[in-house]
């Protein structure tokens, strides 16, 4: 079943729906540790599981003569496998990510075509982010600058419009395309009414839900989902919330998301400095009550692998 179909249902019957997203298995490691945290979270009977798609990265080796030699490495290769196994334990439907960096037309072709024939008839289509090694963001030179140009290739291989052209006799694939939508706006953008702008083409080139950056403040959700309809998207627009975890996250995760976080929170984690996953706890608790109380027909929830807080959140809530 297409994620969006999922959505929709929820929206009739005015159920919000649990969700959540895990990273692919580091390079060496088998499905044991994937399969571990989601076992726990099958009492809340997940709608979707998303599984992440990351950046190469270049590895440097020193030769016997002195010489360094570099090479292309993947720490987390696999997304579209582990979404296969996943989809195949669980019955779950399954969303991988597919990005632009990195990767030509032709790749992402490939990583299509591969998921149709497993069954995995959703993704979400990002640019993604720059890799370690560039300063700003470089499309592969026979690849997408933009996530709107990714979701111009899948809905056009839908239509059955190939890289080098359409096939006469075609099996269609029938993906349904989520994207991603920044309450905050994205840190390249002009400001949100650019951002949004910009999410309204991804709309227009055939994504059919929104999944949102996480953010600590609802209003900041809410706000947002209003600037998008009177934008004319009209789209569901999932939230995303990910529970703070560590006090490092009061640093790392507004420099690098280029999130706020609200004040009440930060001194509560502050001045409980040996139980800050318990305060990220609550208070994504109270977030994704109060999203369900207004009707959302999901929440997505960002695990980064562990799940035992995302578990809590959802025996509290769900």
């Amino acid at each position: 079943m297409n994620v969006v179909d999922i959505l929709r249902e929820a929206i009739a019957s005015r159920r919000t729906r649990f969700a959540f997203e895990l990273l692919p298995p580091l390079k060496g490691d088998g499905t044991g540790g994937v399969f571990a945290a989601i076992d726990p979270l099958t009492d809340f009977d997940p709608a979707y599981v998303n599984v992440t798609f990351h950046r190469e990265g270049v590895k440097q080796t020193r030769l016997a003569d002195g010489s360094v030699e570099e090479h292309v490495v993947r720490r987390r290769p696999g997304t579209v496998g582990i979404s296969a196994a996943i989809r195949k334990r669980y019955g779950v439907e399954v969303v991988p990510h597919l990005i632009c960096g990195g990767l030509s037309k032709y790749d992402i072709e490939d990583a299509l075509i591969d998921m149709d024939f497993l069954g995995l008839h959703n993704v979400l289509a990002l640019r993604g982010d720059k890799s370690k090694s560039e300063r700003s963001f470089t499309p592969h030179p026979q690849g997408h600058a933009h996530a709107v140009d990714l979701v111009r290739q899948i809905a056009a291989m839908n239509r059955g419009e190939f890289v080098d052209g359409e096939v006469e006799v075609c099996h269609h694939s029938r993906f349904s395309i989520g994207v991603a939508g920044y309450p905050e706006a994205h840190f390249e953008a002009r400001d949100i009414t650019s951002d949004i702008a910009h999410l309204r083409e991804k709309i227009d080139a055939g994504a059919e839900y929104v999944v949102t950056q996480m953010f600590f403040d609802n209003r900041r959700y809410f706000d947002f989902v209003r600037r998008c309809r009177e934008a004319g998207i009209t789209v569901p627009i999932i939230p995303g919330i990910k529970p703070l975890s560590t006090l490092r996250h009061l640093e790392i995760l507004p420099r690098t998301f280029s999130v706020s976080l609200p004040e009440e929170l930060v001194r509560e984690a502050q001045a409980h400095p040996d139980a800050v996953r318990e305060v990220g706890i609550a208070w994504a608790a109270a977030q994704a009550r109060e999203l369900k109380e207004a009707g959302v027909p999901a929440v997505h929830f960002y695990t980064m692998g562990r799940t035992d807080n995302i578990r809590k959140i959802a025996k509290a809530v769900f």
